[in-house]
Order: C-alpha cells, then structure tokens, then sequence
C-alpha cells in the first residue's frame, strides 16, 4: 500500500482509535504504581499518541502529496534522473519533450480512449529560455477515432506556491472531475496542462517578467501555449484557452487573463488575491519600475487596461477567507464587454477542501467559456 493509498490513511486511524478505547479500557487495571503498571501506561499513551500524529501527517502529506512515496519519505528514493535529448527547432520556438505516460484513475477501462492518458511533458521556452515540467491531460475523445481530426480547447491549471504540480493529479483531483463532468455531459472534453507557476524555482516570480531575471509571465502567457500548440490538437485562438489556478495560481491566472487577452479568453482565480506579493520568497520583483509594480496590480490593471471581452471567475467565501473584500471589488471594477463570475461560499478555508468544491463548477464554467476552434 502506497504512502498516498486511502487504505494506509484508513489503517493509521482505525488503529489510533483501537489504542484510544484500549487505553480506556485498561486504564483502571493499569492505575496502580508497580513498575510494570507505569510501563503500561505509558506505552499505551505513547502508541496512542503516535498513531493519532501518524494519522494527521498521513492526511496532510494525502492532501499535499508532500511526499509521493515511501522511498521518498525516508530518503531512498536515489534512482538518478534520466537525460532526455530534445529536438532543436528554429530559434526563438519552443520545445516539448514527452518523458512519461500515466493511466487516468477512473472507473471502468484504463484504456486511453476510455479513460484519457496523462503525459509529463518538459517545456524549453524559446522567448523566456526557461525549462518547466508539466502533466497534461489528454480527454478519452483525444484518442478515439472519430475525433481524430477533432481540435480541443485547453486550460493551463497552475498550483499556488511553491506548489506541486502531481498535487493538481491526487490532491484536487483535476483530470479525474474533467472526466467525470465531460462523461456527465455537464461539460466539453478539453485538454488541461497542469504546473506549478514556480518556473524559477525556488523564487516565487508571481508570474512576473523580472528586470534582468526570469521571464516567468513570458513563459506562461507566449512559450507554453506555443509548445502545446505545436505538439498536441488545440484550437489556435484565444477562444479555445483558459487559466485557472488557486492562491498564488489564482492570481496569476487572473493577471494573465487580463494582460493577455489575444491568448486566454478566460481566466478563473481560486481564492486569489488581486496584487503581486513583495516578499523574501520573491525578491526585488521590479527593480524600482513603478510602471511594472502598477501592472501586476489587478485593480490598477481593471482601470487602466481596455476591456478585451474576456471572462472571469473569482470565489471567497463569507467565512474563513481574508480575500472576500477584495474579491467583491475585483467584481466591481470589471467593466464591459468584460464579464465577471463568482462563487462565494458560506463558508470554507484557503486550502484543498474549499477549492475541490470550487473545481466543478469552475471547469463547467470555463468549458462554457471556451470553444475547440
């Protein structure tokens, strides 16, 4: 049984819960003061005790996929990495390299066209020269026959940060609610390419082209579209590609749909917030470029940029979110033939569990949104 399996997580607290009540049960046999009493005390409460901490670390790595496996918990995971050649292409164009295949988790057939199939990809960026790996999703329809000449709109799916990528896959469970909703006819079959906005790692660029440093917005908004494009059925314009990411990935794909209109046509923050963080984690993101600072702000960008006729989707919640009342003036600020959606809960906190809420309706409203050519 894996690190991740919900079985391990199920054993680690069936057991926490059988020394709870055998603690109970003994726990007068075990009251008196001779030596083997007190050793039994307090193994009991130390076994009890580190099954419930095993149980909570189980839960939260489950969640975060902090760790993928056994090996990796305990530092054995020593396989090397392996070198993978790319083809070289004319310059200033990008390049994508498949390095594995993954079978999609649903019910039924693994097959492909059943199922749909999960690339890990590498990006060589030709405008932004930085190098990222991603997951991309490919629907069942991908691989059947008679949607062989077929394009499909695309959504690049960014984490928060620093983020995991593979927690996009196991924690919020993207391709497998994709599938489930397309399969539901609730709605479109469309291609998701899911990474962290940590293309730089390990700084946080807030998807920003930083004077003299990475150009991660460059990356995200010209190179990765480039590089999907050429490699796999998307349709070319704007209206066939979205974003959508939480936190951090929230508010990078709402700047990227603002900024970039001629390429997402829309763009959905999950618990986002509105004005690029100035932090240890991202350095000196401007370099004392006022202009650039303005820019990655979302409200300045509302009132200053020309509305494109993009789409957008926000969420908070009434409670346990501090994004609320700058989400309800994000709103505000969006004028026309720009639209604005929102999902505001009663209640839910900036973590896993909110935004798996927030993920169906989010990809049925995006699949709305988008059109395959």
């Amino acid at each position: 049984m894996g690190l991740t399996s919900s079985k391990v997580l199920a054993l680690a607290v069936l057991t926490a819960v059988a020394l709870f009540v055998l603690t109970i049960v003994l726990w007068p046999r075990l009251a008196r003061r001779s030596r083997r009493a007190v050793l039994g005390r307090t193994g009991l409460l130390l076994m009890t005790q580190v099954m419930i901490f095993a149980s909570v670390g189980l839960l939260a790595n489950r969640t975060f996929v902090f760790y993928a496996s056994w090996a990796d918990l305990i530092g054995k995971e020593q396989t090397q990495g392996t070198v993978v050649d790319h083809p070289t292409g004319p310059a200033g164009m990008s390049q994508l390299a498949v390095v594995e295949k993954q079978k999609v988790r649903v019910h039924g057939s693994k097959r492909a066209s059943s199922a749909g199939q999960i690339q890990k990809i590498v990006v060589r960026g030709g405008k932004s020269g930085l190098v990222s790996p991603a997951y991309v999703y490919l629907p069942p329809e991908y691989f059947q026959s008679g949607h062989a000449r077929q394009t499909f709109p695309a959504s690049i799916v960014l984490t928060g940060y620093p983020g995991n990528a593979k927690s996009l896959i196991k924690g919020l469970k993207y391709p497998t609610t994709a599938h489930r909703l397309a399969a539901q006819g609730k709605m479109q079959p469309m291609i998701l390419v899911m990474l962290r906005p940590t293309v730089a790692p390990p700084r946080d660029t807030e998807c920003t082209d930083v004077p003299g440093g990475p150009k991660a917005e460059t990356f995200l908004a010209q190179d990765l579209p480039q590089a999907i494009s050429a490699a796999y059925r998307v349709g070319a314009h704007a209206r066939s590609w979205g974003v959508i990411g939480d936190s951090t990935g929230g508010y990078c794909a709402l700047k990227l749909g603002l900024h970039h209109a001629d390429r997402f046509a829309a763009s959905a923050g999950l618990s986002a917030y509105y004005k690029a963080a100035e932090d240890v984690t991202t350095g000196d993101l401007f370099h004392g470029d006022q202009r650039l600072r303005h820019r990655a702000n979302l409200f300045w960008s509302l009132d200053h940029l020309p509305a494109r006729n993009s789409s957008f989707l926000v969420t908070s919640s009434k409670k346990g979110e501090r994004n609320l009342k700058t989400t309800l003036k994000f709103i505000k600020k969006v004028k026309a033939p720009d639209r604005v959606s929102s999902i505001i809960l009663d209640s839910g906190g900036h973590n896993f569990t909110t935004w798996k809420r927030e993920i169906p309706p989010a990809l049925r409203w995006m699949s709305g949104r988008l059109t395959a050519r």
